[in-house]
């Protein structure tokens, strides 16, 4: 059987899968949720949109011959997550993660964790501070019961709704990001705490290694519960998987 595998991206993992992908001739299509209104340019076919719930992912596979499916989403889209999971088991479609190991912490981190976006409105319930809100925009008026605050908000593209806040400032940026680039941000605009979700990987860890160099606490917001399912922390295992997933291929 030939391989014909879609990658639900959104992450730096899915656009270096998509281009081991090309270069090893492999056919498949990637698929945004259509959250970023200028996603990083593929090297396969790709489509922007939801997919209409479980169901619809499953009419999806059958109706394109889908043989495998990569999760390469961001680690809290966990709707996605757990959708892949049960539609692929109804369709009987190959499911493979492919997501990065959480950050940790280690010497000189000062972190709090929190077990959601809720827990880390609680731990901002706190006198004014200069807050970096590290949580992407989809979160932002979730924190609006916190207006005391200065935030620092780094987006992938320009806000077009009002923001909930009586005062911040808004930095437009696409990751990866440096350490020295990051402990300029912060020094520049006087960040006193960073709130950040638990992401993993290195593309946006700088902040996490600016906030150590300068002393500065973290609200550490950790992963969601997913359902059980295969997972891989890199592009090399992904295509030794799909190589020995009941596929035609010699990769």
């Amino acid at each position: 059987m030939t391989a014909n595998l879609l990658v639900l991206g959104g992450t730096t993992e899915a656009t270096a899968l998509c281009r081991r992908m090309a270069e090893a001739g492999i056919a498949g299509t990637i698929s945004f949720a259509g959250r970023v209104a200028r996603p990083v340019r593929q090297p396969l076919p790709q489509r922007i949109g939801g997919f209409g719930g479980v169901g619809g992912l499953v009419a999806y596979l059958r109706a394109e011959g889908i043989t495998h499916v990569v999760d390469a989403t961001h680690p809290f889209a966990a709707q996605m997550s757990a959708n892949a999971v049960a539609a692929c088991g109804e369709a009987g479609v190959q499911l493979i993660a492919l997501t990065r190991a959480p950050w940790v912490a280690g010497s000189g981190d000062d972190w709090s964790h929190v077990p959601d976006i809720a827990g880390a409105v609680a731990a901002l319930d706190r006198p004014a501070m200069r807050v970096m809100l590290a949580v992407g925009r989809m979160h932002l008026v979730e924190f609006a019961p916190n207006p005391q605050h200065v935030y620092l908000l780094r987006l992938v593209d320009p806000p077009t709704d009002a923001l909930p806040f009586p005062d911040c400032h808004v930095v437009v940026d696409r990751g990866p990001f440096t350490e020295a680039g990051d402990l300029a941000l912060m020094r520049a605009h006087g960040t006193q705490l960073v709130v950040s979700k638990n992401s993993g990987g290195t593309g946006a860890s700088a902040k996490l290694a600016a906030a150590r160099s300068l002393g500065l606490p973290v609200i550490m917001i950790d992963r969601p519960a997913l359902p059980a399912r295969r997972e891989a922390h890199d592009v090399e295992e992904v295509l030794e998987w799909i190589a020995h997933a009941g596929t035609d291929l010699g990769v």
